[in-house]
């Protein structure tokens, strides 16, 4: 099942390469949005610490989520 999944990021968030990592590792395709270069995702998605992990346009994680976690809602 294909899911839209977006990362929203900051110019400094370390943590999104993780996360990055992860998915890349799990064979997904997923968007990054800088929500400094885009507000509005800021506006729809009120997170406060990066990055955000938006699933079929639902904020599912803030953060690192457990790999197996990410896997669930991704399956």
């Amino acid at each position: 099942m294909n899911h839209k999944i977006e990362i929203l990021t900051t110019p400094s968030c370390g943590n999104c390469k993780v996360v990055e990592a992860m998915l890349d590792d799990m064979n997904v395709s997923y968007q990054i949005i800088d929500v400094t270069e885009k507000p509005e995702y800021l506006e729809k998605y009120p997170i406060f610490t990066a990055p955000g992990i938006v699933i079929d346009d639902k904020l599912e994680f803030t953060g690192i989520p457990k790999k197996h976690e990410l896997l669930e809602k991704i399956l």
